[in-house]
This record gives structure tokens, C-alpha cells and sequence, in this order.
């Protein structure tokens, strides 16, 4: 039934839970899997207010804390490729800069993917508003199936 599975993963706990549900998926289709791994630039990373003059010590850190973050990504997708290897699931992977929810709609179309699996945190109301459902906008934008995946939310009681 879906002989391309592109799955989405981030930092958060929950996309080990996403990608081991896509992985299954795979191995039950027979499909074919592509991880891919979003950086945003600014996330958590920048060194300050991108409008006022940054040292160039700053700017030096910045750098070598992007660089370490990319690397990490590539690691972090190398060992979902070898866990799937073992699992004999064909699988590809790609990390990218820029807008997650733009990024994975448009790889799905390039690489004619019959399912996204993506995670969704239950971001809802303001929060939603200001920023965005990653989620929310590859349901709305995408060519092929979504399969949306929730993260379990403790809820702690109130002291």
C-alpha cells in the first residue's frame, strides 16, 4: 500500500516513538523510508538580537555550536539508519535548514512519498498561533497521506 514512507524527527523525546511507528510501517509494507531531520537557524542557537551588532567571540560560539548541532543531526539520523539496516527497511535519510513544515511537504512531493508520518505535541489556541503546528501545516499542504502521531502530555496537578 505505501511503498515510499517519509518520516519527520526533531529533538524532542517523542520522534524516537515516530520514527520506531514509521519503521514499523516500513517493514510491514515492504517500503521503502526516508528520515528527514529540520534544523531551524535561530533555534536556541543564536547568540542575541539579530537587529544590534554581535561580537565576533559571539558570533565565533554561534558557529561552532551550529556546527556541533548539524553534526549531531547527522549522527542522530546514522544511527536510525543502522537500526533499520537491521531490520532489513531501506532507508534514507536528509537533514535541512529552514521552515519544518514547508521542508517536509516539499521533500514528500520530490521524493513521490505515499505517507508522512509526522509527531504532534497537542499545540493548540495562542500557542499554535504564534508558533505554528508543524503538523497543522503538512496536513493542510501535502500531496500524499498524513499520519499524525500524539505525544503523550503529562499533565502535572496543580501544587
Amino acid at each position: 500500500m505505501f511503498s515510499k514512507i517519509l518520516v519527520a524527527i526533531d529533538d524532542s523525546a517523542s520522534s524516537q516513538s515516530v520514527f520506531e511507528q514509521a519503521l514499523a510501517l516500513a517493514k510491514l509494507h515492504q517500503s521503502r523510508l526516508m528520515v528527514l531531520h529540520v534544523l531551524i537557524a535561530a533555534d536556541n542557537l543564536y547568540p542575541g538580537d539579530p537587529y544590534i551588532g554581535i561580537t565576533e567571540i559571539a558570533m565565533r560560539a554561534y558557529w561552532e555550536r551550529w556546527q556541533n548541532t548539524q553534526q549531531e543531526g547527522i549522527n542522530r539520523l546514522k544511527a536510525l539508519e543502522t537500526k533499520a539496516i537491521a531490520l532489513g527497511v531501506a532507508l534514507e535519510f536528509t537533514q535541512s535548514v529552514g521552515d519544518p513544515g514547508r521542508i517536509i511537504c516539499q521533500l514528500a512531493e520530490t521524493w513521490e512519498s505515499n505517507l508522512i508520518v509526522v509527531g504532534r505535541r497537542g499545540v493548540s489556541g495562542i500557542s499554535e498561533f504564534f508558533g505554528g503546528s508543524v503538523s497543522n501545516y503538512v496536513l493542510h499542504h501535502t500531496p500524499c497521506h498524513v499520519l499524525t502521531l500524539q505525544d503523550i502530555v503529562t499533565v502535572k496537578p496543580y501544587p
